[in-house]
């Protein structure tokens, strides 16, 4: 079959908002609206695209389903949008698919002629100071897949310290932050599956600190985020007056951005209200660098920071003077860290795949029919939406490559012959008419407790209620 007979064969490795993304721009572009006369001959050219988005979920959405809280469902919202993409004719999923154990790259290769990682970031990013092995010192992403029943965590979670630490000043560190603060009835009404709802409501935590070494100012959070934590009527917010301070980076800073300049404001607000008498308190804390996690036979016992001071530039400096916090666990949210993916170049120090405007490059030369888009390929951050333009500028690199004849030349370009390869070695995968099944019975759940969904967490559950007249 010749390029202009037989659509353009794309694989999406991880079916989150990046990748789904990354083949909604590839459907809009114009190999998907082209479609040559009968009987015309235009070399290297594609008759229009057929894309396959591969996941190691049962599940499609990756950090929509994953790593958001269940507490915000005007993001996990974001889905609606999703569905719309993963709809159409041109897209296929196949999902509970390993990428390097029930798929290999020379696998993707023979049926492809351009293949796209965007599997995200799912791991902590290390912090190396003295206690972070300790037990009760945690990573955010680890807590955040509990409470959002990934299948491949632990079904229970320590929740016994009454003080708490959260390391960071971004939204996740604010979602594990209002999480360990609210009630497990307060969460009851959202998706969470049994075990983390009964879990949370043993969670014997009364106080969280929220710990960041800058200013108001140099905080991550959106203001949205921020304005959230005063919503719940259990958690009282607590911002010390003396931690309101800026420098002239810092009003640099506020006259350049207005989420900036509200982030500050909202602070501002917390610090100088007078305490209410909510029973969970909730400290945001700046100026303090955690230097060490205190221990005492191999488990927290508190976290020992250093008071920092602006330098006039909005980065700050030590003073010297240092504050130890009783403190029973310390979660750690400095940011997500991305998997290193077999037979593919990665960046340990950056924790991306090393590429160019989504090219995948080893050693200084494109990796043919290889790209790469999303948290993989820049790094986890910004928010989910800010992927839409990784995907459109990884996307007209293949558009460039296949119109200079430069993607990949793969030996089965097929439809059937992946799935024939994925049957051949008994690897149960889903389909998109598998989620609509999983996503009926995740509701008919919800709808016996008056709840819009609750998510099933066992991936052989999953895999039963994604098949036919398994439910």
């Amino acid at each position: 079959m010749s390029a202009d007979t037989r659509p353009l064969r794309v694989a999406i490795v991880g079916a989150g908002p990046a990748g789904i993304y990354a083949a909604d721009a590839l459907m809009k572009s114009d190999i998907a609206c082209e479609r040559p006369a009968p009987g015309a001959q235009r070399a290297g050219r594609f008759s229009t695209v057929s894309i396959d988005l591969f996941e190691r979920m049962p599940a499609p959405f990756g950090l929509i389903r994953y790593g958001v809280a269940p507490d915000h469902p005007r993001i996990k919202g974001i889905i609606t949008a999703l569905h719309k993409v993963l709809d159409k004719p041109q897209v296929r999923l196949l999902g509970n698919v390993d990428y390097g154990t029930d798929i290999t790259l020379d696998d993707l290769r023979s049926f492809y002629d351009a293949v796209i990682f965007s599997t995200g970031a799912t791991d902590d990013r290390g912090m190396q100071i003295p206690g972070i092995d300790l037990d009760g010192s945690y990573g955010a992403a680890q807590f955040v897949a509990w409470y959002d029943g990934h299948p491949d965590f632990s079904r229970t979670w320590p929740l016994e310290a009454e003080k708490v630490a959260v390391i960071g000043v971004g939204n996740v560190a604010l979602d594990v932050a209002r999480v360990l603060a609210k009630t497990g009835d307060e969460l009851l009404p959202t998706e969470i599956p049994p075990n983390v709802y009964e879990g949370l409501k043993a969670n014997k935590a009364v106080e969280v600190h929220v710990f960041g070494r800058r200013g108001p100012a140099q905080a991550k959070f959106t203001p949205l985020e921020l304005k959230e934590l005063d919503h719940s009527p259990n958690i009282e917010v607590i911002v010390d007056p003396e931690d309101i301070d800026y420098d002239e980076g810092s009003a640099v800073a506020r006259r350049g951005s207005k989420i900036t300049d509200q982030v500050a404001t909202i602070i501002e607000n917390y610090a100088i209200r007078e305490p209410g008498d909510r029973p969970h308190k909730l400290f945001l804390h700046f100026f303090e660098s955690p230097v060490e996690i205190l221990g005492e036979d191999g488990k927290v016992v508190g976290l020992r920071t250093e008071r920092t001071q602006l330098d006039g530039t909005g980065n700050v400096k030590p003073t010297g003077r240092t504050t130890d916090w009783e403190i029973g666990a310390v979660y750690r949210a400095v940011g997500y860290l991305s998997d290193n993916l077999p037979a593919i170049p990665f960046d340990d120090q950056a924790g991306v795949i090393p590429n160019e405007s989504g090219r995948i490059f080893d050693e200084g030369a494109h990796l043919t029919g290889l790209y790469t888009t999303g948290w993989v390929k820049r790094g986890p951050i910004g928010l989910i939406g800010h992927t839409k333009g990784d995907a459109n500028e990884t996307v007209d690199c293949i558009l460039d490559d296949m119109k200079a004849g430069a993607l990949n030349s793969p030996a089965s370009p097929t439809e059937a012959s992946v799935v024939e390869l994925l049957e051949s070695r008994n690897v149960p995968f889903t389909t998109w008419d598998g989620w609509y099944r999983l996503d009926e019975h995740e509701r008919k759940l919800g709808e016996a407790e008056g709840r819009e969904r609750i998510k099933v967490v066992e991936r052989e559950d999953m895999l039963a209620a994604a098949e036919p007249d398994k439910v």
